[in-house]
């Protein structure tokens, strides 16, 4: 399964099969925490990590200027001609962070196209596609006690639930392109792929 790239710059770049580093991943947090001044709804990267493999995942391409702003928008697709370049989103302080945002989401699509495309027999292979997934309650409980303490109270996402959020949430909000296809062969490994997902965010 295959789409075009987001953006009309990456519309012409081979697939990157490296994954995103972790300044990559930092720089991606920090930019998403910054967006989050100006529209308490941003989502952490992993529900847009979901969110972008739904994307890859669909019958047709959608465009970004449709995905976008329901991801870090009001919802309400950019009017944009063909070839023409995404207007300035609300969510973005200038036109130079939109465009990081967008090259490092592009590196992450074009891998996750890759890591879908890809001939793998098991998960352990390198090429197997990997889930931008975080263990917060691992990561919780290594903290010193002092830390956890902090913590109590907290509702705490299980692993694979936040990503799991975000694809479903594409799913969600483009239904027709993941309506049940007449072979029913196909249909029952959509119906069990998704439940699966849906298993994620409970």
């Amino acid at each position: 399964m295959s789409a075009p790239t987001p953006s009309q710059d990456a519309a012409n770049a081979a697939p990157v099969t490296s994954a995103l580093g972790a300044d990559e991943l930092d720089e991606l947090d920090t930019l998403l925490d910054d967006l989050r001044s100006r529209g308490e709804e941003i989502p952490q990267w992993e529900f847009c990590d979901g969110f972008l493999t739904a994307l890859i995942c669909t019958r047709r391409p959608i465009a970004a200027a449709e995905y976008l702003p329901m991801l870090l928008g009001d919802g309400g697709e950019l009017d944009v001609a063909d070839g023409a370049p995404l207007p300035l989103l609300p969510a973005f302080k200038d036109a130079e962070q939109q465009a990081r945002f967008l090259q490092l989401w592009d590196l992450r699509w074009n891998e996750v196209t890759a890591q879908l495309d890809a001939d793998v027999k098991s998960l352990d292979e390198d090429m197997a596609f990997q889930p931008e997934a975080m263990d917060m309650r691992g990561a919780i409980a290594a903290l010193p006690e002092e830390e956890r303490a902090d913590m109590e109270g907290q509702e705490i996402p299980s692993f694979g639930q936040v990503w799991a959020l975000g694809f479903m949430f594409a799913v969600e909000n483009w239904p027709e392109d993941w309506a049940t296809p007449r072979d029913k062969e196909a249909a029952q490994w959509l119906d069990d792929a998704l439940e699966s997902i849906v298993a994620l965010t409970e």
